[in-house]
């Protein structure tokens, strides 16, 4: 899938969203943080966004980031079970350059998989949002080095190493290394439930 492409599966996805939640994009731009404007243009396919950005939009929405990339054009037959890696979709990130390809199949599943690729020297933030749902991720180390702080906890993850977390605190992604690393992301979802206060 071309970057015109990916750009495109978003604009539509962000789109859907937005709309099967009956959300207008002053609505949208309130709950994500992300200006009415940028979400405008990303619908229209006219924006690269960043992966921060995206991420905003995803916890406005109340989905995960990985959402943002799935195919949901109604199929003819139920959903297959196998995602094959050609139709797999792949986006990089303008900012750091981090590729990342979903690797889950259309299938609904209560977890998604995804693969990432990130360059040497490079940092992504994603900020503490508030979320409508309770997203657990874990990240297995493939190959490389990675610095991960979450919240106010640092960890530093070389190949074999399984960090597990749940998407509630500001999250930096950190390659310290002169090489690319290689990770695993799986994401799984829960209704979010408030704590009850006496």
């Amino acid at each position: 899938m071309d970057i015109m492409d990916i750009n495109a599966l978003i604009a539509h996805r962000v789109r859907e969203l937005r709309d099967t939640q009956g959300f207008s994009l002053d609505a949208l731009a309130k709950r994500s943080g992300v200006s009415r404007s940028n979400i405008s243009l990303i619908e229209r396919g006219e924006s690269s966004p960043t992966a921060a950005l995206l991420d905003k939009l995803a916890a406005g929405l109340g989905v995960t980031l990985a959402s943002l990339f799935e195919d949901s054009k109604a199929p003819a037959a139920e959903p297959s079970p196998m995602a094959r890696v050609a139709e797999q979709p792949v986006w990089t990130d303008p900012a750091s350059g981090y590729i990342r390809r979903n690797l889950s199949p259309a299938a609904r599943s209560p977890i998604q998989l995804v693969d990432v690729i990130f360059p040497a020297g490079q940092r992504v933030a994603y900020d503490s949002v508030a979320r409508e749902v309770e997203i657990h991720q874990q990240v297995w180390m493939i190959d490389g080095v990675m610095e991960m702080t979450v919240g106010d906890e640092h960890w530093r993850l070389e190949a074999g190493d399984c960090l597990a977390m749940r998407l509630d605190r500001s999250i930096v992604y950190h390659n310290p290394s002169r090489m690319p690393a290689r990770y695993l992301v799986a994401l799984a979802s829960l209704p979010f439930i408030p704590t009850r206060r006496n």
